[in-house]
């Protein structure tokens, strides 16, 4: 895999474009305009790669928009060495993403052929990921608790088991909804208390519970 001038270029306009549909964070804008997106897309999309869309990754899962991973990564408010709990790998995109930016990522995706493809491209790409195959609805408890929990697909309610792995003063980010979900940050407060802010309208493909994997 190559990054050309021309890619970075096109990175860099993104990171622009981004900046204009109102991303303030420096931190999100930098990783946006150093980690190639065109690795994690079918290389007949390659042209698509740079713009602020969705595509289609396979097993009827996309990578998600910029502007969407911009956003999530923007309300996790990432620091270094922070451990971050990404239910959906996916492509391996937002992963990538929250690695530049200084986190420990342990991410879970439930297609075995989508985790296979994700798992070998990190690799190569000496992407550091904690990866397995699995039901991202019941987390990762032998990593709990985690200062941070992203959820890539569009859950319609917040997973109890997800909020129980969560750190006291850590954020949880997830789309809520069914057909359109509602960007939805959860700070816990204490053990039995959280506090909830919505943060716009997205579309993901679904989060799906209990089915086979």
């Amino acid at each position: 895999m190559i990054d050309t001038y021309r890619t970075k270029g096109l990175r860099k306009q993104l990171e622009e474009e981004l900046k204009n549909k109102g991303i303030k964070d420096d931190n999100v804008l930098d990783a946006i305009a150093n980690v190639p997106r065109h690795y994690f897309v079918p290389k007949s999309l390659f042209e698509h790669a740079y713009t602020d869309t969705p595509l289609p990754i396979g097993c009827k899962q996309t990578i998600s928009q910029p502007y969407t991973v911009a956003k999530q990564s923007e309300l996790l408010d990432i620091k270094k060495q922070l451990r971050v709990l990404e239910i959906g790998t996916g492509s391996g995109y937002q992963a990538a993403i929250l690695r530049y930016m200084g986190a420990f990522v342990y991410s879970i995706e439930r297609q075995r052929d989508l985790y296979e493809q994700t798992k070998k491209l990190l690799q190569n790409l000496s992407i550091s990921v904690a990866s397995k195959h699995g039901d991202g609805y019941n987390g990762w408890s032998e990593f709990a608790p985690f200062d941070r929990i992203l959820v890539t697909c569009g859950a319609i309610e917040l997973p109890r088991s997800l909020l129980e792995q969560l750190k006291i003063n850590g954020i949880l980010v997830a789309p809520i909804g069914e057909s359109e979900q509602i960007m939805t940050k959860v700070v816990r407060l204490s053990d039995t208390e959280f506090e909830t802010t919505t943060h716009g309208s997205f579309r993901f493909v679904p989060m799906l519970k209990d089915a086979q994997i």
